[in-house]
């Protein structure tokens, strides 16, 4: 499968917006309308890219837009940039989530002891190339990481791309622990204290902060899937979530869309504008003991 992008409005702006258009020129949800399966005899996944490497406009899947295209989060009414927390530089790995995945803030992890937190489950992808943002690639699962955020569940998958020269090698979260030493560490780190510049308290984690296993990973990616696909037939309560979609069979959801209405929504978001200049403070940089 092959995917193009269309860029509209302005780049670090409010009004930015990326839509997703299949093989045959069809907009798409990247949320709802990408396999979540690029080979699922091999558990291969596809990930969409939302935060490229060592960026740090924090950039999502817009779960509540029509056809969910990816936009910059917003907060205070600007929008968002991750601080840099020495020794990090932006984002440490490419960071997206997996489609066709959830996290249901109705149901309360037996692991964790915690519900979803209503988005696509995250994944963070270690190897060597810088993605694309938008770019959808084909990982396998390594092994993931229960981060609580404000006393939801907050999974982490730790991937990568199964055309990456290190993925031979890299088969679960041991050879990660083995083959890049400290990377996990950082990782943890990283996920503690993203929120301390903006007066937050660090983030916590189950299991003490250990990374579970490969195996651990893959269940837990097929129950956010089984979530989604109740979420997507209307089985469960959407809320503010918005299920439109263009490819999903009209048996499994009600919220299908004609080609028409998909380019609607497209044309009325704002025109592709220049892109908006990113705020020198995102520049700075925090330390912060740790303890």
């Amino acid at each position: 499968m092959s995917y193009t992008l269309e860029e509209r409005g302005n780049l670090h702006s409010l009004n930015y917006r990326l839509f997703f258009k299949n093989a045959e020129g069809k907009y798409i949800s990247p949320f709802h309308d990408i396999p979540m399966y690029a080979d699922e005899s091999q558990n291969i996944f596809h990930m969409v890219v939302e935060v490229p490497r060592w960026t740090n406009a924090k950039m999502e899947i817009a779960t509540k837009d029509p056809l969910n295209p990816v936009k910059q989060d917003v907060k205070k009414g600007n929008v968002r940039y991750v601080a840099n927390v020495f020794p990090h530089r932006g984002y440490i790995w490419n960071y997206g989530a997996i489609p066709q995945t959830w996290e249901d803030p109705s149901h309360k992890d037996e692991d964790t002891g915690c519900v979803g937190d209503n988005d696509p489950i995250d994944v963070c992808e270690i190897g060597t190339k810088v993605c694309s943002r938008g770019e959808v690639i084909k990982v396998k699962a390594l092994g993931i990481l229960a981060m609580i955020d404000e006393g939801e569940t907050d999974w982490k998958v730790i991937v990568i791309n199964v055309e990456d020269p290190e993925a031979k090698d890299l088969n679960n979260i041991s050879d990660v622990r083995r083959l890049k030493p400290g990377y996990l560490e950082s990782t943890v780190d990283w996920f503690r204290m993203y929120k301390v510049p903006d007066g937050k308290p660090e983030n916590e984690f189950a299991f003490n902060g250990e990374f579970k296993d490969k195996d651990f990973a893959i269940k837990t990616i097929k129950n956010t899937h089984i979530f989604w696909k109740n979420l997507i037939s209307g089985k469960t309560n959407a809320g503010e979530l918005n299920c439109k979609n263009t490819c999903v069979s009209p048996s499994d959801s009600p919220n299908l869309c004609s080609v028409d209405e998909s380019k609607t929504v497209v044309a009325e978001t704002s025109p592709p504008g220049k892109q908006e200049a990113i705020p020198s403070s995102v520049e700075k940089w925090f330390y912060f003991a740790r303890k």
